[in-house]
């Protein structure tokens, strides 16, 4: 298994197919498997698709030997940081030795990285997708948000598995999990050791004055009835980049295009092949 270096972490990766280069970076509480292990499928034939794990989720790894996952900070292990995270997303695009550069796409905090990593490195991202990010958490609603979550992965973490649920899927999606499947959800080992560094990042994102460094054409897709990172997100980053178009998703919350993501998968299959954009 790939792994990168970036600062004193590693960086594990996942690498599928042969092509061009199709990087796909997840959020917070997720992993290279959870948010895109059903993506993958649907580019893998015509892409080399890039699925790097930032610190706190999966087998990268912190510290000197920090163990997998990110685990807790424990005194090895470096703040989380926008920062960090894009130099761990560009450590694992140049591990992977691909020819020209790549498209990036970015799930909500990964958004925030890759959306970094293009201001910072445009010769390296060829066309850029942002779905579910957003630009600052400053606002009054967003610190309320992750204040909430930090408090509850303190105290009470069946309470953060059901907020998680609730603000991260739309009414729609979690009457269709129905009885069994919401008692599953219950059940699984999430979340991942390392979300607490995730966790109060995510209420300190603001990547505003790098917005308008963005040079790659990019697409950016919100979802209608998203509660965890709401569409005005998507908004912000819309107006902030030159030349960006903006897809807003009806009816559809963070997470719901996990089980199905032929939705997204159309509409960044169509920008990435669009040559007149």
């Amino acid at each position: 298994m790939p792994f990168a270096p970036a600062r004193n972490t590693r960086v594990h990766y996942d690498i599928d197919g042969e092509g061009p280069g199709l990087v796909l970076v997840h959020g917070a509480g997720g992993d290279s498997e959870k948010v895109f292990g059903n993506v993958v499928p649907h580019f893998a034939a015509e892409h080399t698709v890039i699925r790097p794990e930032f610190s706190g989720s999966g087998r990268t790894e912190d510290g000197e030997g920090g163990g997998e996952g990110g685990g807790e900070r424990d005194g090895e292990s470096e703040e989380l940081s926008v920062d960090l995270i894009a130099e761990q997303i560009t450590a694992a695009i140049r591990d992977a030795a691909l020819d020209g550069p790549v498209d990036l796409l970015g799930f909500s905090l990964g958004a925030v990285g890759a959306a970094a990593v293009a201001a910072a490195h445009p010769e390296l991202v060829r066309r850029l997708v942002l779905v579910a990010g957003w630009a600052h958490s400053s606002g009054p609603r967003d610190r309320y948000y992750f204040e909430t979550w930090r408090r509850l992965l303190a105290t009470d973490r069946e309470s953060l598995k059901r907020f998680s649920a609730l603000t991260g899927f739309s009414a729609g999606a979690l009457d269709r999990f129905g009885h069994e499947g919401l008692a599953q959800s219950l059940a699984d080992a999430w979340p991942p050791p390392g979300i607490g560094r995730q966790i109060e990042l995510c209420g300190q994102v603001d990547i505003r004055p790098l917005l308008p460094s963005i040079t790659a054409p990019t697409l950016v897709i919100g979802f209608g009835e998203d509660a965890m990172i709401p569409v005005e997100g998507s908004r912000q980053l819309h107006a902030a980049i030159a030349g960006s178009r903006l897809v807003e998703v009806p009816g559809e919350g963070h997470m719901d295009w996990f089980a199905d993501p032929s939705g997204v998968v159309e509409l960044t299959r169509e920008f990435l092949d669009d040559r007149q954009h």
